[in-house]
């Protein structure tokens, strides 16, 4: 059988230098988003993807070890 080729195009996202930071912190983990003017996600991290497992998710060090490679300009 012949595959599909399908052609996606990429949504483009305006990096701007003011947008606006959110915090979402529960019981289980703490997530971080960094969006532009229009409400689009730039960036984002999690205590999670940063490797801190069970009850060390929720927890100061960990919601400030999320935060850090969230910056939009560190490089990506």
């Amino acid at each position: 059988m012949a595959k599909n080729n399908k052609v996606t195009k990429k949504r483009v996202v305006k990096i701007e230098a003011t947008g606006m930071a959110f915090v979402k912190a529960s019981f289980n983990n703490v997530i971080v988003s960094l969006t532009n003017n229009e409400g689009q996600v730039i960036s984002w991290a999690s205590a999670g993807k940063m490797g801190f497992k069970g009850s060390k998710k929720n927890t100061p060090y960990a919601a400030q070890m999320a935060a850090e490679p969230c910056h939009p300009f560190d490089g990506r």
